[in-house]
């Protein structure tokens, strides 16, 4: 195990070898006694050159596009899958639907663990994992078989979304983290539209089966620059440093520690909070109505894999392959989407470095652009697909713009959970994660009904006309979001409020971590006398959120915004 260990470790991508660093003798301690990073650490992922981190960044992403590519590369394959196991084209979607369940155990399961453990072994084990149970869906011999894999590989692989995140927190400072924020959410809506092109040609060529060998061959190769990926979780670098100190026995630092291991934090504890709290915030208002919206717009992203082959090969005649190939232009959206949220970051981080203060609601900005764009864009592609003499370019261009909706929507809701709830936005945005997942893991059976009895046009509109109702809560959360988080237990704003026992230790917590970050000096710079209101407002307005926690991560502390 051990020879293990060292080969994995000159096989990653850090800028140095740990059997290499002499432990100085006066080690660097912060102000609480503890080990921590002095400026300029080589250790520390920040201070790593931008091409190193680039790399790990892209390492990282790679493993999101495997998991999102798997999600929906058997849809082209129904029809085959139906036929060779007797069952229905309805049925052969649960195995859509089951992956997709899955993914519910990344922000429940592998973020607490990844807060325990760190986030390179998580990667190495779980993905592993997923490609060992992809070997079952390649091989099934029978539906059930088939069913069983689908939902173990969406399990494990949704350790890849919800800590991949984590990584570009790890290495990227608030601004800096904008770019590749951006490039993860796009990834996260090109994935899924790229898995039904790729499924309809090998449907059409060879069978189902040749979908999970794509899977395969993609999750080997990507396996290669997955063991290059080091460890990027600053307090777990810090216990290993603090381990290497103690074991040096140097005069006066034999009990030195890092500051989580002075913490009487537990996995047990961990999993009590990460499997209780997220569900308490479910009902407050802004979280309830954000996750009824991102469920809606989940499931419509994995309607569209239905959807499409109702539009352009029951409708038009075109084959399993060419039939899938309007997806595509969901990719330009996304992209198109990445686009437009990179200028917004840009806009508002340079509100920020002036100084100008910025409440939550100001993030809603995308959200808004994508609420009025959804419906529009619905109508726009239901009419124009529903009668086969309209051009086909026109539909697909209509969906180039849907896609480009939803992600602004998604993107927009997920800065505004994490900047409304802060120390709680990781729960938030767990429940978020799982609401909209189990929506998206019922698209697949019942869209072909729906679509079937009201025709394309009819049941673009009955989304459509859903869409529209729910733009307006984007809207008025941007008039009435202060007041409502000023009548919310969980959102840390407005006048003082009656809080539970969890909460204020909590919030102690984040007030003591935030003394010790090397990033927002302002807080540095504050008193111990500072109230809650100054403190909120100055996490505000030094962008003191974290990304990590937009897609599911767990760990509340230290929230910081995706930019």
């Amino acid at each position: 195990m051990v020879e293990l260990l060292r080969i994995l470790s000159r096989a990653t991508a850090k800028p140095y070898r740990t059997g290499h660093l002499e432990v100085e003798e006066r080690p660097y301690l912060n102000e609480n006694g503890h080990v921590d990073f002095k400026p300029g650490d080589v250790e520390n992922p920040h201070n790593w050159s931008t091409t190193r981190r680039w790399y790990v960044t892209v390492c990282a992403v790679l493993l999101v596009v495997n998991a999102t590519f798997a999600s929906s590369a058997p849809s082209g394959c129904f029809p085959s899958v139906s036929e060779e196991f007797h069952v229905s084209e309805e049925v052969a979607g649960l195995v859509i639907t089951l992956f997709l369940l899955g993914y519910c155990a990344g922000p429940l399961v592998f973020a607490p663990l990844s807060e325990f453990y760190g986030r390179r072994w998580i990667f190495y084990s779980t993905f592993l994992l997923y490609i060992a149970f992809n070997f079952l869906c390649a091989f099934a011999p029978n539906f059930a078989s088939l069913l069983v894999g689908r939902f173990f590989t969406g399990t494990f692989v949704s350790a890849a979304l919800s800590n991949s995140p984590g990584v570009l927190a790890d290495l990227w400072d608030p601004i800096e983290r904008g770019n590749t924020m951006a490039v993860f959410s796009c990834m996260v809506w090109v994935g899924p539209a790229l898995g039904p092109v790729v499924g309809g040609f090998l449907q059409l060529t060879k069978n189902w089966r040749w979908s999970f060998y794509v899977l395969l061959w993609f999750g080997g190769i990507t396996t290669i620059p997955m063991f290059t990926i080091p460890e990027t979780f600053g307090p777990i670098i810090l216990v290993h440093r603090a381990r290497r100190i103690r074991k040096a026995k140097i005069p006066g630092y034999e009990n030195v520690k890092a500051p989580v291991e002075e913490s009487d934090r537990s996995l047990l504890g961990i999993y009590k909070v990460a499997l209780t709290r997220p569900w308490i915030i479910l009902f407050d208002t802004i979280s309830f109505l954000c996750a009824l919206y991102m469920s809606v717009v989940y499931m419509l992203l994995y309607m569209l894999f239905s959807i499409y082959p109702i539009v352009f090969q029951q409708r038009r005649g075109w084959n399993a392959g060419v039939g899938e190939l309007p997806l595509i232009g969901t990719v330009v959206g996304s992209f198109i989407g990445a686009v437009i949220v990179l200028i917004d970051s840009k806009r508002k981080n340079d509100k920020i470095q002036r100084g100008i203060p910025m409440k939550p609601e100001d993030r809603l900005t995308l959200a808004v652009i994508g609420g009025i764009g959804f419906p529009i864009t619905m109508f726009w592609f239901a009419w124009t697909a529903e009668y086969s003499w309209i051009h086909w370019a026109v539909p697909t261009v209509a969906g180039v713009f849907l896609a480009t909706s939803l992600m602004l929507i998604f993107v927009g809701y997920l800065n505004y959970l994490v900047d409304s709830y802060l120390m709680y936005a990781a729960s938030a945005i767990a429940v978020n994660t799982v609401c909209r997942s189990a929506a998206g893991a019922a698209a697949p059976l019942f869209t072909n009904y729906m679509f079937d009895a009201l025709g394309v046009g009819g049941g673009g509109s009955l989304i459509g006309g859903v869409a529209a109702v729910l733009a307006l809560i984007p809207l008025a959360f941007y008039k009435y979001g202060e007041r409502i988080r000023v009548r919310s237990r969980f959102a840390p704003t407005g006048p003082k409020k009656v809080r539970d026992e969890e909460a204020q230790r909590i919030e102690e917590d984040e007030k003591s971590k935030a003394r010790d970050a090397d990033n927002p000096s302002q807080l540095l710079e504050s008193s111990s006398t500072t109230t809650e209101e100054e403190e909120t407002e100055l996490r505000i307005e030094n962008g003191d959120g974290d990304a990590q926690k937009a897609l599911g991560e767990f760990k509340d502390e230290n929230v910081k915004v995706i930019r």
